[in-house]
């Protein structure tokens, strides 16, 4: 099949190579003409693993961008709508949705034969039939679901593992506006013959995204209040808590061969410093403003928001513990990216951490393997030092704050006992066991 991809982000970008990889001819538009140019020459704008790799192999054959977005649609048997919709705090904005679908709507005009448009983007219950739709119709003068098909794909790609995630879904949930909009959806899936698919109606759709997300955030938001309440006791450590629960059979069922199986879910059961990234928080909170506009006060997520906004201070708090006066005091940073196989620094828990240390004067050094570009963008060279190792991030510092799960700081132990030197240690991701160092303090315990 023939598909354009507007948007070249971390979605459109990731599904326009994906697509290619199982057969597909693929198109993908941006207005931005040197980030068309750089894919063009094998190239991603941004970090994920993979993504380079896949990229190279079918660029010029079956992989093009462009930004010629009428070329690309008239050309094409399906549009996936793939476009940033940051969210303002009241709503999610729709101004890259909304001048595409007329873009969209304006190349159709000119088109003959039956073409179908779908949202990839993550967009609140009633925007695809609400919004995109009327403004694909204005502006191409046909109907939908005569002239053209209008459906919703949600996507479910975790950064640092989202080709994987493509290449392999858990289910693909396919919404449209009519039986023949989610049939030419299903051709684009034909590829994952084993994968279960999600025959739903647009609304659906697009509420499945926002209710996965908000269960994910919650789970991690109940792990940090739990974690920070074992804190509060004493004498309990969370992990053992959380290890506890996690052998409940409906979260880690035994099959009948006595092997216990250990689903990635509970990872999202652990206490931490607070999620971050560019999905959960802003989804989140754009449904909690969705549902507060249609009546629904949303207690139970704007729990969630708040105790992930608080939870970043725990790390503050076991620092100051040891060093309640923080000017002068030698701070290392590990990690900068809300997760690891990411340089997403997208409400990141380090921001307000890395701000926090800045204001009271300590001096910061910092380490990502793969963030610091992004990380520089927000703290200016003066503020923070960055490093170009481990080793000489942790040397000569009074404490060390993790902060990502990156599988290099598992080597954090060694490095110091080879320096022989023993700073605080303030485990904000609980990734190195407690009695690695001499001075161990993390979340949860």
């Amino acid at each position: 099949m023939k598909i354009s991809v507007v948007g070249t982000g971390y979605v459109g970008l990731v599904s326009g190579v994906c697509l290619a990889d199982v057969g597909h001819e693929v198109v993908c538009i941006d207005n931005n003409a040197a980030k068309v140019e750089q894919i063009n020459a094998g190239k991603s704008p941004i970090y994920e693993k993979g993504l380079d790799e896949l990229l190279q192999k079918h660029i010029g054959t079956t992989l093009l961008a462009s930004t010629d977005l009428s070329k690309a649609v008239v050309e094409s048997d399906l549009t996936l709508i793939a476009v940033g919709t940051p969210f303002d705090g009241d709503l999610i904005d729709l101004q890259y949705v909304k001048q595409v679908s007329r873009e969209i709507g304006t190349a159709l005009k000119n088109k003959d034969g039956y073409h179908v448009v779908v949202v990839k983007s993550t967009v609140v219950p009633g925007t695809t039939d609400e919004v995109v739709l009327p403004l694909l119709e204005e502006h191409s003068g046909k109907k939908a679901g005569a002239g053209f098909g209008v459906g919703m794909n949600p996507e479910f790609l975790r950064e640092g593992e989202a080709i994987g995630d493509f290449q392999n879904p858990d289910r693909i949930v396919l919404g449209g506006i009519d039986d023949a909009t989610r049939a030419k959806l299903a051709e684009v899936y034909a590829p994952f013959p084993e994968t279960d698919k999600v025959m739903v109606n647009n609304k659906t759709a697009e509420m499945i995204k926002y209710a996965s997300n908000s269960l994910l955030a919650t789970l991690i938001s109940f792990s940090n209040e739990i974690g920070n309440l074992c804190s509060s006791i004493g004498g309990i450590d969370a992990l053992d808590v959380m290890n506890g629960v996690h052998l409940d059979k409906r979260f880690s069922p035994i099959l009948e061969t006595g092997e216990r199986i250990k689903p990635v879910m509970t990872t999202y059961l652990e206490a931490g410093c607070g999620f971050g990234g560019s999905c959960f928080p802003k989804d989140v909170k754009a449904l909690i403003a969705h549902g507060v506009n249609v009546g629904e006060p949303m207690s139970l997520l704007k729990s969630v928001i708040d105790i992930n906004k608080h939870q970043p201070m725990q790390v503050m708090d076991r620092l100051r513990k040891h060093f309640p006066e923080l000017e002068g005091k030698k701070v290392a940073v590990l990690g900068l990216a809300f997760k690891p196989g990411t340089d997403d620094m997208r409400e990141s828990p380090a921001i307000p951490i890395v701000n926090e240390l800045v204001a009271a004067k300590a001096v910061v050094t910092a380490f990502d393997p793969v963030a610091q570009e992004e990380a520089q963008k927000i703290f200016t060279e003066g503020r923070v030092v960055y490093c170009d190792s481990i080793e000489q991030t942790v040397s000569g510092v009074d404490a060390i704050l993790l902060l990502t799960r990156w599988p290099e700081f598992k080597a954090l132990p060694e490095i110091l006992k080879g320096q022989g030197a023993s700073p605080l240690l303030v485990d904000g991701r609980r990734l190195l066991p407690k009695d690695c160092v001499e001075t161990y303090e993390g979340i949860g315990i």
